[in-house]
């Protein structure tokens, strides 16, 4: 098995890949105004495309993959990639990000597949603050889709909320209750500037380190980081259960430890969520017997991937928004 770096000697485990651009979910920091479909835009990867590609990164040392969007559950053969990917020789964890859609009827489904690891968009616990963030009046159901999956034994349940100053920045105490009293994980996530929400960013931007503080003040404890673990900086409280994490992607040396690359819905290699374009996999996925050149390939670009994003420097390379590449 191979051990896939890059030139700063970083190793790579972990493939986000898109099933879809598509949203249905119309939230102010990504697409508020809702998803607008492109003519003429190619078809995404078909199943067995997806399963040529999954083959190539588990090959690689990849063990880790996580379904994204857009949101995922919008894709019709969502299950059937789940289980092409799940059955993948050298995989060990498949995941999925997201809304919520439908996960109330569907977790059942999903933890049939092979999905044992859901992080859930849940960025407020106030239902009329939601709708406001959304576009949708649907946290009755999204939190029914938290208790679903439980049920239906998915290991691990992880929800995610945008931290945005003046909207949710105030409901940091109830959502250290709710982590407790449901033993669940949550992670607060910087809003992002991408080359769509400039005027939002600015206005709405809150540093983690703000929710850092609040969290040490209240007594929860810094976490050491996992094998194979995304970003976060997580946190615990002794006499209580859950975990709170956060993640700051404009915090220094947020990049050092990037181990995860990134694939579109429709082939393309992302370096970086923020990189300035993605180099098109889609011509060697016609064909088994092009594995080898597809190796070599992903290898090759691997090595290239530069050392960090530009964030800071307020660039957001070629990214419109979130949901066009899997955030």
């Amino acid at each position: 098995m191979h051990n896939l770096r890059d030139g700063h000697g970083r190793s790579f485990e972990y493939l986000r890949l898109s099933l879809t651009d598509v949203c249905n979910f119309r939230c102010t920091y990504c697409l508020p105004d809702g998803y607008r479909k492109q003519a003429g835009k190619p078809a995404n990867l078909s199943v067995a495309e997806i399963a040529r590609l999954v083959c190539a990164f588990a090959a690689l040392g990849l063990w880790k993959v996580r379904l994204t969007g857009g949101e995922p559950s919008l894709r019709a053969e969502v299950l059937d990639i789940a289980q092409t990917i799940s059955g993948t020789a050298g995989i060990r964890r498949l995941a999925m990000t997201t809304n919520g859609y439908r996960l109330a009827e569907r977790a059942k489904d999903y933890a049939s597949v092979g999905i044992t690891s859901l992080n859930l968009s849940l960025d407020s616990l106030d239902p009329a603050r939601f709708a406001q963030i959304t576009g949708h009046d649907r946290l009755p159901e999204i939190l029914a889709g938290v208790d679903a999956a439980r049920d239906a034994g998915i290991e691990s349940i992880k929800l995610n909320a945008v931290l945005m100053k003046g909207i949710n920045d105030g409901e940091l105490l109830a959502f250290m209750d709710f982590v407790e009293r449901h033993d669940l994980s949550l992670r607060f996530i910087e809003v992002m500037r991408t080359n769509d929400n400039v005027p939002f960013f600015r206005r709405y931007y809150l540093p983690a380190a703000t929710v850092i503080a609040q969290l040490e003040r209240a007594g929860w404890q810094r976490l050491a980081r996992a094998p194979g673990a995304g970003p976060a900086i997580e946190f615990a409280h002794p006499a209580g259960r859950g975990r709170i994490g956060v993640i700051a992607p404009y915090a220094k040396d947020f990049c050092a430890s990037c181990n995860r690359l990134r694939v579109s819905s429709l082939g393309k290699l992302h370096l970086c969520l923020f990189g300035d374009f993605g180099v098109d996999l889609r011509p060697l996925l016609a064909d088994d017997a092009q594995q080898d050149e597809l190796l070599g390939r992903i290898e090759e670009l691997t090595r290239t991937k530069s050392l960090s994003h530009r964030l800071l420097q307020n660039d957001s390379g070629a990214t419109p928004h979130l949901a066009s590449i899997g955030g």
